[in-house]
């Protein structure tokens, strides 16, 4: 964890939940330490190095130290900013400490540098079992309430391994369970029942985790708990994840910037990491058989082909890339 004598800290990785509570963390105990903390973020993709760092050497109208945060910083940190950074992490303010959240982060010589003054965390998305057991400290530690561990994965395997999504049905469980209580997994089962809108595009994060296995259990999860037909819109989360899939490796083929990408697609947030690593790698080739597929299984669902089947098929050719 991070503490208020860290000038420079690093919360690297896809679990955007856990960037954010690091952050919230080190801005309470800064808060405590120095008795008030400015708060300053900016945005990697579009801000000024310069301004960042004239930030963080500034002194605050407000308060007595300053916290100052880029965002996306794997768009921030690059072969042009880099010196700019190492200089300042070789004397950094005594004043602001500057964190750096990505949701990729090479590692480097700004690493040692980062290492005598600060510290980087990897925020990495977690395994089911880890994100059980994480919900078991979390009910009781943030939302007063037990949790045993077999309901714990059960509530993983319908709200999956997204800490934030886990946090925010933990809280409306907690809710139900009232104080001191017991979340049941009756209770589970009627507070947190899989919807097909939101657990068809929740599968797109596993289409691009490589795990055939989970991904299978999670589509037979989606596709068996929906009262009404789930088929379409899991078929338009993989369509639309194909077609961003294509889009982005067209982009890398004509020599575009991740950021120029990622707007022209409209992605952004968790997903944008994934999205663009799953696109290098497959290439456009297979990003467009890939689409062409999405397409055929579309368009054979609403003509009366065996929707279970063709999705899991079309689903373990995502997995395989």
């Amino acid at each position: 964890m991070p503490t208020p004598e860290d000038r420079v800290v690093v919360l690297a990785g896809k679990e955007l939940f856990l960037r954010t509570e690091h952050t919230d963390h080190l801005r309470r105990i800064l808060k405590a330490e120095h008795g008030d903390c400015e708060f300053v973020k900016f945005e990697g993709q579009s801000c000024d190095p310069a301004d960042v760092l004239d930030e963080c050497r500034s002194f605050g109208l407000m308060a007595v130290h300053k916290l100052v945060v880029v965002d996306d910083a794997e768009l921030f940190v690059n072969a042009g900013t880099r010196p700019m950074l190492e200089r300042y992490c070789g004397s950094p303010s005594d004043q602001a400490t500057l964190v750096l959240r990505a949701a990729t982060w090479r590692p480097g010589n700004l690493d040692k540098l980062i290492a005598k003054v600060g510290l980087v965390i990897k925020c990495d998305e977690i395994t089911p079992d880890r994100a059980a057991k994480w919900a078991v400290r979390r009910a009781d530690k943030t939302h007063g309430v037990r949790l045993d561990p077999k309901t714990a994965g059960m509530l993983v395997e319908r709200s999956g391994s997204d800490l934030g999504r886990l946090d925010s049905d933990l809280a409306k469980l907690a809710a139900g369970a009232g104080p001191e209580g017991t979340i049941t997994p009756q209770l589970v089962s009627e507070l947190v029942g899989l919807t097909r809108e939101e657990d068809a595009w929740a599968l797109q994060s596993l289409l691009l985790a490589g795990d055939a296995e989970t991904l299978l259990r999670e589509l037979r999860v989606v596709m068996g708990n929906s009262k009404s037909d789930a088929a379409v819109p899991v078929s338009y989360a993989m369509c639309d994840l194909a077609r961003k899939l294509v889009g982005a490796a067209e982009g890398f083929g004509q020599r575009k910037n991740p950021m120029q990408i990622s707007k022209d697609l409209g992605i952004w947030g968790p997903s944008q990491g994934p999205i663009l690593d799953a696109a290098r790698r497959l290439g456009v080739r297979k990003a467009r058989g890939l689409f062409d597929r999405a397409i055929e299984v579309d368009a054979g669902i609403k003509s009366g082909m065996d929707a279970e089947i063709a999705l899991e098929t079309l689903a373990l050719r995502f997995a395989a890339g």
